[in-house]
């Protein structure tokens, strides 16, 4: 019933939306083939690029999916650790870049929001024949990930969050709007050292590492994409302003799906920050007390904190991360 419906959409909105976008040609080297799929959006006939990695192992795992989502700041590609790992132990593992970053086309006017990223994500699982899976999501992905549990709960079988944003309403809080036109004009100014200097001060605890420099160079490369660099940079600030108006911490009791919380203590993200009053910005981002009271809050969830990590857990300290999370596979799967 599902696959007609879908065609049906697809075939009435195709009359009106006759505007290509195609994929991006960004070039930065992915860990596997790239595969695409047409979707039509908002009047728009988009590409949405992903991943698929096949389980190279046999074992109790086997015959289980996991859906991985980037964060704002991140692509398809920051994931290749977790999923060499997952493959390993015999999840299949499906890795969307969404539609407005990387490689997937970028709209030059498009509705941003958690709810229609969501449904592209089930758009593509169910052009997959995938009927459920696990879902982990990172930063804005984990804030994804939970809209999709949220809109999708026979689908999601287990939801695994790290460091997810929108665990409080910025808005409520303090931060004033910006508009998204100066948004736009600061996207425009992202370059090495804005890049860098925000990752080590919350991604990395105030430390570096020379590793991480190749995830700095690849958001750069997007921002000086030949004929692209403008659109992205628009897409980024139409999404900034979807995060910080659409906050999931209202509904973390309706999640139904297992739950884990991976959270890095140390983080400090938060959306707004940086342009808002000195008393405000005091307020926000502490996830060692945000990932406790969201823990508390999800009906099955289970915690796991990091409390010398920032919000970047994964990358910082992958060996622990990855204990924690294939620990909580064992016991939960």
């Amino acid at each position: 019933m599902h696959c007609i419906t879908l065609l049906l959409a697809v075939a009435t909105t195709t009359v009106f939306g006759n505007v290509i976008v195609p994929p991006s040609t960004w070039n930065y080297p992915y860990p596997w083939p790239v595969q695409y799929q047409n979707l039509t959006s908002q009047r728009l006939n988009l590409s949405m690029a992903y991943m698929d990695v096949s389980p190279n192992t046999t074992s109790y795992y086997t015959n289980k999916t996991i859906v991985l989502l980037h964060g704002k700041n991140f692509c398809g590609a920051t994931w290749e650790d977790t999923a060499r790992r997952l493959s390993t132990n015999g999840y299949r593992v499906i890795i969307p870049d969404q539609i407005g970053f990387c490689k997937s086309s970028k709209p030059p006017s498009y509705q941003f929001s958690l709810q229609q990223l969501a449904y592209n994500t089930y758009s593509l699982l169910q052009s997959l024949g995938i009927r459920q899976a696990h879902v982990l999501g990172h930063s804005m992905g984990g804030m994804l990930a939970t809209r999709f549990a949220l809109m999708y709960p026979n689908v999601t079988s287990h939801l695994i969050l790290t460091n997810p944003l929108g665990l409080e309403d910025w808005k409520a809080l303090g931060v004033p709007w910006r508009p998204i036109d100066l948004l736009y004009k600061d996207e425009l100014a992202t370059n090495y050292t804005s890049i860098r200097k925000y990752q080590q001060a919350t991604y990395y605890v105030n430390t570096w590492k020379s590793e991480y420099d190749v995830w700095v160079n690849m958001s750069v490369s997007l921002y000086r994409l030949p004929g692209e660099n403008t659109t992205f940079a628009w897409n980024m600030a139409l999404m900034t302003d979807a995060i910080l108006t659409q906050p999931i911490v209202y509904e973390l009791e309706l999640v139904k799906a297992k739950t884990l919380l991976l959270i890095g203590m140390k983080d400090s993200t938060a959306i707004g920050k940086a342009w808002s009053p000195p008393a405000v910005q005091a307020k926000l981002g502490k996830y060692d007390v945000l990932g406790k009271e969201a823990a508390k809050r999800i009906p099955d969830a289970e915690l796991a904190e990091f409390d010398d990590l920032g919000h970047s857990p994964q990358v910082q300290n992958s060996e622990r991360y990855h204990q924690a999370l294939f620990e909580w596979l064992g016991r939960s799967s």
